[in-house]
């Protein structure tokens, strides 16, 4: 199956249908749970399963598919990641599907989450996640595996609820949210089950701003957010090693880490991106970066 939306698809010498991006197409016949668009150089991919946004094993496996055509993609630079609606970016598992499924399912099912969200976190492309309403649960694990997220005023709560159904955050939330505001913010928020405000998730660092205005007015502005990291105005393989750098080095040992650091370094003074940086800096000139 290929994530984009109304794209075309290719056909191989065996007939068998590919994603525009060369990887075999999967068998698709039930519903659309991930839509998958993109507006210039920024691929836009939308939780859509009303009311709220809730994801089942289908969803992730959605999800998973709309991350690996964006990565191949060379003409995607940025991926923006919200919800469908104006009420929920998501209300994380659907808890319905889990109650009616063996506890075999549940653990492949968190494997199969925690194993999209790792490939997401590790995207060698910025991650942007536009919270346009309520963004609970295992949606507050998918936002923070992406690298930003903004949220729009007064459009919901946020939080890790899980102990209220005597459960963990079993998608990455304690780890995450840990390395995010520290231990013991982390583990007294999620042994409270509290949600609350954008606000004060900003205040602790939990997410990046808050921005005003209606749901259509708040998906322009984080258009053109996401679009400042695309080219020309940014070179997108300093931005992505950046990204690669930090993500995989903040796991590392320090000296380990900037080993990683200067191979990265390395790779970028040899791209026309960095001459063309360099260039534009001693000639006084804004410059124009091509993703080469």
């Amino acid at each position: 199956m290929s994530t984009t939306v109304n794209g075309p698809s290719t056909q191989t010498g065996d007939d068998k249908a590919q994603t525009p991006f060369g990887r075999e197409q999967r068998p698709f016949d039930g519903k659309r749970v991930i839509n998958y668009s993109k507006d210039g150089h920024v691929a836009i991919v939308e939780m859509d399963d009303p009311p709220a946004n809730t994801y089942t094993h289908e969803m992730m496996r959605q999800l998973d598919e709309a991350i690996l055509d964006a990565r191949f993609d060379q003409d995607v630079e940025v991926l923006l990641l919200t919800g469908k609606g104006e009420k929920f970016f998501s209300a994380g598992a659907n808890i319905g599907m889990l109650n009616s499924v063996t506890p075999e399912f549940k653990y492949n099912f968190c494997l199969h989450a925690n194993e999209t969200l790792s490939r997401l976190e590790q995207t060698p492309k910025l991650v942007i996640a536009a919270l346009n309403g309520h963004c609970v649960g295992g949606g507050l694990e998918i936002a923070m595996a992406c690298d930003i997220r903004i949220a729009r005023q007064d459009a919901g709560k946020i939080g890790l609820p899980e102990v209220a159904l005597g459960v963990l955050p079993g998608t990455g939330g304690t780890q995450r949210l840990a390395r995010l505001i520290g231990k013991s913010r982390a583990i007294e928020l999620m042994a409270m089950g509290r949600t609350f405000s954008f606000e004060q998730a900003l205040e602790w660092g939990m997410i990046n701003d808050i921005y005003e205005g209606d749901g259509q007015i708040f998906r322009e502005q984080m258009l053109a957010y996401a679009k400042q990291f695309t080219t020309p105005n940014k070179a997108p393989m300093a931005v992505g090693h950046i990204k690669r750098s930090v993500q995989t080095g903040m796991e590392l040992p320090l000296n380990d880490a900037l080993a990683l650091e200067r191979e990265l370094q390395s790779l970028l003074f040899k791209s026309e991106d960095a001459k063309e940086g360099i260039a534009a800096y001693n000639e006084k000139r804004m410059a124009r970066f091509k993703n080469k």
